[in-house]
């Protein structure tokens, strides 16, 4: 898809352990048509610099939903373990997983994952890993100071780190090498405008998850550019029938709320469901995607997502550290690799249906 990029402005200039750290402010990114998404062109170049070494991986990369056809990289086997905070059913998380696994098969790794929505049971896993001895780490920072100590613990043993989706302010500070996901705020101001656009009154953001320091930074942005009113509703994210009921009896009670935003894939068709339960006539737009969430856009049950390419978060970690092992490569100048966000509608749903059904957006 072609999209229209408004260029952040930069401050270039070197980060030290000192000195002030440069600063990017981003921006959003609105698709509009047809052609290659910008998750698949990144995907596509990170391949090519792995063929371009050695053996290559091409014929890996011929596959990107799965299998294992294709000739590994010839660098030495290593081991990554990935620690998320995903909870009991969240699709997001297999679209992650699914771009670490095809990065792993490409680079020679052998590729570790576990979850687990509680802060302390994360640091437990990246203890298990660091155990085990692996070679590098992925985390999520979405409950930053349960992982803080744990985190800072294998840079000190030498293991590097990356983080990815969440927490992506508190990555340096625990020494990680980069962070790769989106501005969450950001995120939440592109969807505020966007209410605004369509001339929204007031809107429920429906957290949930609580705790989870990035939903709570994408209410956030949404309260900082919406021009009407935002009313958090938080819900348990991992009882589908309880967010349902919980969205509903909102939505009953409260006829003015014309809006509503759910923070992840799986919780659009919950919300719709309690829309029209509670007859009210309220829109609703989401963050994250999935088959069901393009299903919803096409249908027109929902008028647009936020879309943060976990493909793309997943590939680039493990491919990162791969690089980072066999030629010393970092990524972000100090700065977060941003993967979105990009707000998609009912326009873009003809490639999206490709690329969702294959588990790469």
């Amino acid at each position: 898809m072609r999209s229209t990029v408004r260029k952040p402005r930069t401050i270039t200039g070197p980060r030290t352990t000192t000195g002030p750290r440069t600063t990017i402010e981003p921006r959003a990114v609105r698709t509009r048509r047809t052609g290659p998404p910008a998750a698949l062109v990144a995907v596509a170049a990170l391949a090519l610099a792995a063929g371009c070494s050695g053996s290559g991986g091409k014929g890996a990369e011929d596959k990107p939903s799965g299998g294992t056809g294709g000739r590994p990289v010839d660098t030495p086997r290593m081991t990554i373990g990935m620690v998320s905070h995903a909870g009991e059913g969240d699709t997001f998380w297999d679209i992650v997983r699914n771009g670490a696994e095809q990065a792993a098969r490409k680079d020679n790794v052998k590729f570790l994952y576990a979850n687990d929505k509680e802060g302390g049971k994360q640091a437990e896993l990246v203890q298990s890993y660091l155990d085990q001895k692996v070679d590098g780490l992925i985390v999520t920072l979405a409950k930053p100071q349960a992982l803080a100590a744990v985190v800072r613990k294998a840079v000190a043993q030498g293991v590097p780190v990356i983080t990815i989706n969440s927490g992506g302010q508190f990555s340096a500070a625990y020494g990680a090498l980069t962070h790769i996901g989106q501005d969450e705020k950001v995120a939440g101001r592109a969807v505020g405008e966007e209410l605004n656009r369509r001339g929204r009154k007031k809107a429920l953001c429906v957290v949930h998850e609580q705790g989870n320091v990035s939903l709570e930074d994408r209410c956030a942005g949404v309260r900082a550019t919406f021009s009407g009113r935002v009313e958090n509703l938080n819900v348990d994210g991992t009882n589908a029938p309880a967010s349902q009921s919980s969205v509903q009896a909102r939505l009953q009670s409260d006829r003015e709320a014309d809006a509503v935003v759910t923070l992840g894939a799986p919780m659009a068709a919950i919300a719709v469901k309690a829309r029209d339960e509670a007859g009210s006539k309220a829109r609703i737009g989401t963050f994250d995607l999935n088959p069901s969430v393009v299903g919803l856009l096409k249908r027109k049950d929902i008028d647009f997502a936020v879309d943060q390419q976990p493909y793309l978060q997943g590939y680039e970690a493990v491919d990162l550290l791969w690089l980072h092992r066999a030629n010393g490569n970092v990524l972000g100048g100090g700065q977060p690799v941003l993967t979105g966000p990009a707000v998609v509608t009912g326009k873009d749903v003809p490639k999206l249906e490709e690329y969702t059904g294959r588990g790469t957006r």
